[in-house]
């Protein structure tokens, strides 16, 4: 059996029943959140997601609430 995950990344756990959208979707907001991104204390560090909208800055080990995905998002 061939693996679940070689095009839409850890969405793979979902099956068929979900559809090729859903799934390609919530890979690209996965991908996103899990990326180091720039933290608001300190320009040379990075922050990271603790849970849906809580984030921690890896350099000075802040915890703040931001964005649930992503912290340079539009809305």
């Amino acid at each position: 059996m061939g693996s679940k995950t070689k095009k839409v990344g850890a969405a793979g756990r979902f099956g068929a029943g979900y559809g090729t959208n859903v799934r390609k979707n919530l890979n690209a907001i996965e991908v996103l959140q899990r990326k180091r991104q720039k933290s608001p204390f300190c320009p040379s560090g990075y922050a990271v997601r603790i849970a849906p909208g809580i984030w921690k800055c890896e350099k000075t080990g802040k915890i703040f609430a931001g964005p649930a995905y992503h912290l340079n998002s539009k809305k």
